[in-house]
């Protein structure tokens, strides 16, 4: 079906942020890693800002 196709292709960045990086117990010691730490919030924002700037492309 088409209509999963997005779904799908975001579950594959989501999925390509959580191989870069998982906590690991015991590896408390490791430099901050932005992608590694962050890896959710830095999709979500960079969804966030997509469709920010999609609904005023369609807007305008």
């Amino acid at each position: 079906m088409r209509v999963f196709e997005p779904l799908r292709r975001l579950l594959r960045v989501v999925d390509w942020f959580e191989a870069r990086g998982v906590y690991v117990p015991g590896e408390d010691s490791h430099p901050v890693s932005a992608w590694r730490d962050f890896g959710w919030l830095i999709a979500t924002w960079l969804v966030t800002v997509g469709l920010f700037v999609v609904f005023f492309a369609i807007a305008a």
